[in-house]
């Protein structure tokens, strides 16, 4: 059975890679329930899906498309063998540090149950940053994490509720096509050429779905 093992919340943290000069991409875990909730529209919502993170950069994170992350533990221990220290859960920047569930072939609309409440939606995957490799201090982060194409989900929050460690992660609902998080990765980062495949996932965000349409009417 898929579960929880931490729910992370973020707290400010000085980052010279970021405009504003703090990041809230240090996320730990917390005890006890976390509400969550739609938090919105980018740039003018709430940020965060849960009720206490932190989103400092609300122009470039946050909003109902990217309202909650998950990241899976099998995925932080193969890294943190390669890096070779202990990643804890929420080091990545992730909400969710999820076990016994593949993030990675996760389906794009594909639809999560977490504990009695929380119905979550996969939206779309993590694309690696400046902050974010500013912050893991790894040489040449953002091409290694590339490469490894297991970048975690984002989610948007269908029914609000609160969650907390420990909770069962159901998968309820899975669309009928083959857009996973990794494949969508892939599309938008090293490979366009699988661009057009994302057209079959109508939950993609809008802006992702539109690269797809440019790639497909240029081939012609």
């Amino acid at each position: 059975m898929a579960v929880l093992l931490s729910v992370n919340l973020g707290v400010p943290h000085p980052s010279p890679a970021t405009r504003i000069g703090v990041t809230g991409i240090d996320k730990r875990p917390v005890d006890g329930p976390v509400e969550v909730r739609a938090p919105g529209p980018r740039g003018s919502g709430l940020g965060s899906g849960l009720v206490g993170d932190r989103i400092l950069d609300g122009g470039h994170h946050g909003g109902d498309d990217q309202a909650v992350y998950a990241y899976a533990r099998e995925d932080l221990d193969e890294w943190g063998g390669a890096l070779g220290r202990e990643l804890t859960g929420g080091v990545f920047g992730e909400n969710l540090t999820t076990q016994g569930l593949d993030v990675t072939g996760a389906l794009i609309g594909e639809r999560w149950r977490v504990g009695p409440e929380v119905l979550l939606e996969v939206s779309v995957p993590r694309i690696p940053c400046k902050t974010f490799a500013h912050w893991m201090d790894e040489r040449g982060w953002i091409k290694r994490f590339t490469e490894r194409a297991a970048p975690g989900a984002y989610l948007r929050v269908l029914r609000a509720g609160h969650l907390r460690a420990g909770d069962p992660v159901e998968v309820v609902e899975r669309p009928d096509h083959d857009v996973t998080i990794g494949l969508t990765f892939r599309a938008l980062t090293r490979e366009p050429d699988l661009l057009p495949r994302l057209l079959a996932a109508d939950a993609l965000p809008e802006a992702d779905l539109a690269k797809a349409r440019r790639r497909v009417a240029a081939a012609g």
